[in-house]
């Protein structure tokens, strides 16, 4: 399945540079280099993709989703008390309010992105703390520990499909399911022509309004899918949960090619910078280089990405310019 269009040069760069790191640690500690590795390097980013996957979506329409991370924890927070207070309560169920609460929560931004008219980054910045403020509330500040978690979310995440972490195949499916909405859905296309050209969308007839709820409340669905994973993965719930997190799944859009400006990127770039941030958290403890360099890398890779964005975008206009 192909997961959007593919930026040749980008990614094949991004690759490339990728490799090179996989290849320099795999020098210094083979054990960087087996099929064992890989797994643990996908599974640990395997949350991130499905983050991810709904951030494009919210980027392409010129939006961005700073709730992400306050949604993951408070849905997270909502399963691992509802899982505790009723033990007996089935996996799917808690799997359905998880995508439940997350869509209602990230309707809300919708709502007043669209409907009010609201600058999404004011609306979804009010909202990351609002939901955060809600986590600490619903648990009184207390924490979710390991023996209370519902074993069915314990289960979830750490169980092996024929020897590939379920985490790993969830993630995969996910993503492909937003891969072939963007690409062979007209609402997925419209998307896309709407960052483009906002103005001229609406004249073509595309309801705006509407696919500005649909992306939001799809970035919020996400959110609490990986809320109840997260929770499950490392078998507690906290009011600061994944704080910080909305950053570094931004960080993985703008890498992996994703415009802030909106309507330039795809779900399979997007991926390649989701691989760039797992091969560097991966490869820094195996040559022992101290984690907080990788803020520092992750922050100087933004920047280089924004920059070959907007040199991108001037080298597409030059030739309308020139002509007129």
């Amino acid at each position: 399945m192909k997961l959007g269009r593919f930026q040749p040069t980008r990614e094949a760069s991004l690759l490339a540079v990728i490799t090179a790191i996989v290849l320099l640690v795999g020098w210094r500690a083979p054990v960087f280099l087996t099929l064992r590795s890989a797994l643990d390097v996908a599974n640990e980013s395997a949350l991130l993709a499905i983050l991810v996957a709904g951030q494009t979506v919210v980027l392409l329409t010129r939006g961005v989703d700073l709730s992400v991370a306050s949604n993951l924890a408070l849905t997270g927070m909502v399963c691992a008390l509802v899982g505790r207070s009723f033990p007996a309560v089935p996996i799917v169920a808690l799997l359905v309010l998880a995508l439940g609460v997350g869509t209602m929560l990230g309707a809300v931004n919708g709502v007043l992105v669209a409907r009010c008219r609201l600058p999404p980054i004011v609306v979804t910045l009010g909202t990351m703390s609002v939901y955060r403020g809600a986590t600490y509330l619903a648990s009184h500040g207390a924490w979710v520990s390991e023996q209370d978690i519902h074993a069915g979310i314990k289960a979830l995440p750490r169980t092996d499909l024929l020897d590939v972490p379920l985490l790993i195949v969830i993630a995969a499916c996910v993503v492909g399911l937003v891969a072939a909405w963007l690409r062979w859905r007209p609402a997925g296309r419209e998307v896309r022509a709407l960052g483009n050209n906002p103005d001229a969308a609406v004249y073509a007839g595309i309801p705006q309004r509407t696919r500005l709820l649909q992306v939001y409340a799809l970035s919020g669905a996400l959110a609490g899918l990986a809320g109840v994973l997260w929770v499950g993965r490392y078998a507690i719930a906290f009011t600061d949960l994944a704080a910080g997190y909305e950053l570094t799944v931004i960080a993985a859009c703008v890498i992996g090619g994703v415009s802030i400006a909106g309507g330039v990127g795809s779900i399979g770039g997007a991926l390649v910078g989701v691989l760039f941030i797992g091969v560097v958290n991966a490869a820094l403890p195996v040559i022992q280089v101290s984690p907080f360099w990788q803020q520092a890398i992750a922050g100087a890779v933004i920047l280089l990405s924004v920059a070959l964005n907007a040199g991108s975008r001037a080298k597409a206009r030059q030739p309308i310019l020139e002509k007129a």
